[in-house]
C-alpha cells in the first residue's frame, strides 16, 4: 500500500473522529428540539391539567441543556435565584401538626385532570422517601427520611431548612428531583408547616 495514500487515510480518519462531537451535538439538539415540538402538539388542557405545565422556567431548561450536571458557578446563581422566592411563613413558625403531615405524605391526591382546584393536593412524600419504619410501601428516588428528627434534632435552624426545602427544593439544589411545592403552589403554607412537623416531632412516625 502506498505509504502517501495511508497518511491521507489516516488524515481523513481523525478529521473525521474530531468532527464526530460536533455532529453528534447538532443531531442532540435537532432531536431536543422535535421532542419539544411533539410534546406542545400533542398535549391538551384537560381540567386542571394544563398544557403550559410543559414549559420550561430558565433553571429547568438549564437542567436539560446541560442533563442535570450544571457548571458549578450557573448552579449556585440559579440556586440563589430560587432561594430569594422562598416565602417564609409570616407568624415564623415553621412546625404544624405531624398527623395531618402523616396523612399528607400518604396521599397522592392532585394536579391531575379529574381533580378539583379547589381539593388540597397530598404531598405523595411516599413515593419518594422511606419516613415510617412501619410502612412497606415506599420509592426510594429520594434518601430515605426515617429518623429524621433524631438524627438532624428540631431545633428552630433545622426547622427552617426543612421548611425551605419543602418549599423550593431547587433552592438547595437546582436539578433536584423533588417537586417545588410551594413554589408551585401544590402545597399550601399550613401543609409545609405539617410535613414540617411529620420530619421533625419526636412523636410522629418518622422518629419513633
Amino acid at each position: 500500500m502506498n505509504a502517501k495514500w495511508i497518511i491521507e487515510a489516516a488524515v481523513i480518519a481523525s478529521l473525521a473522529v474530531i468532527a464526530m462531537p460536533a455532529q453528534a451535538g447538532k443531531a442532540d439538539a435537532g432531536l431536543d428540539a422535535k421532542t419539544t415540538e411533539i410534546i406542545k402538539r400533542d398535549f391538551r388542557d384537560k381540567g386542571i391539567a394544563k398544557a403550559d405545565r410543559v414549559n420550561q422556567d430558565e433553571l429547568q431548561a438549564m437542567c436539560s441543556k446541560y442533563v442535570d450536571k450544571v457548571p458549578a458557578k450557573m448552579k449556585a446563581k440559579l440556586e440563589a435565584a430560587q432561594e430569594k422566592q422562598i416565602k417564609w411563613p409570616a407568624d415564623g413558625k415553621f412546625m404544624g401538626d405531624w398527623k395531618a403531615g402523616e396523612k399528607l405524605a400518604q396521599s397522592g391526591k392532585g394536579m391531575t385532570w379529574s381533580d378539583k382546584a379547589d381539593e388540597p393536593a397530598g404531598g405523595n412524600c411516599y413515593n419518594c422517601h422511606r419516613l415510617s419504619a412501619k410502612e412497606i410501601a415506599y420509592g426510594t428516588i429520594g434518601p430515605s427520611l426515617l429518623n429524621f428528627g433524631k438524627i438532624r434534632g428540631s431545633g428552630e435552624d433545622i426547622q427552617r431548612y426543612a421548611y425551605g426545602r419543602i418549599y423550593n427544593a431547587k433552592a438547595y439544589n437546582a436539578c433536584a428531583n423533588m417537586p417545588r411545592f410551594g413554589h408551585m403552589g401544590i402545597l399550601s403554607e399550613a401543609q409545609i408547616k405539617d410535613l414540617v412537623a411529620l420530619l421533625l416531632d419526636p412523636e410522629s412516625p418518622v422518629n419513633k
